[in-house]
């Protein structure tokens, strides 16, 4: 594994599972939220995204996790692998929340500096109003992937610990 592209809706665990991953396989991380976001919560532009995707892209190894999936097929076409941590709206919600809690005020870091942790209801509903549609996008994406991909589909926090213990 060289370069691994991990996808998972909102609250499924991409940041940690990539950070552990990074950790057992020495590829360096890269959170989409640092690309997406810049300092005090100013969204980037779709242009400057694209820009700062080719460049993770083009280098020689990395654990890519996140979205921004108009890149994902110049992505998966980089990737050997491809993560799909794909867990029920309920568990993802209440990691959410306990993230929330956990850092709030303060900032993740998997984001840019100045991006305190805050309670978002938008953000919560957010991830209501896309808990299908990006469901299907990362299911087709899973499932289209070619064969010379590696393919790993997640779907319980224990198949993660396993996957990682494996490792």
């Amino acid at each position: 594994m060289k370069r691994i592209m991990i996808i998972g809706q909102a609250g499924a665990g991409k940041s940690t599972f990539a950070r552990h991953l990074g950790e057992k396989t020495a590829l360096p991380v890269i959170h989409i939220d640092l690309i997406h976001w810049k300092s005090n919560w100013i969204e980037r532009t779709g242009a400057e995204k694209d820009i700062l995707c080719a460049q993770v892209h083009a280098r020689e190894t990395w654990i890519f996790e996140g979205g921004r999936s108009a890149n994902w097929d110049e992505r998966l076409h980089r990737a050997d692998t491809l993560i799909w941590l794909d867990f029920p709206l309920w568990l993802r919600c209440w990691r959410v929340l306990k993230r929330t809690i956990r850092y709030y005020g303060r900032t993740r870091p998997d984001l840019p500096p100045g991006c305190p942790e805050r309670f978002s209801p938008a953000f919560y509903k957010w991830i209501w109003d896309t808990r299908h549609s990006l469901q299907a996008l990362m299911e087709r994406t899973f499932d289209t992937a070619p064969k010379s991909k590696n393919r790993i589909h997640l779907t319980t926090p224990k198949a993660v610990r396993a996957y990682l213990d494996s490792l």
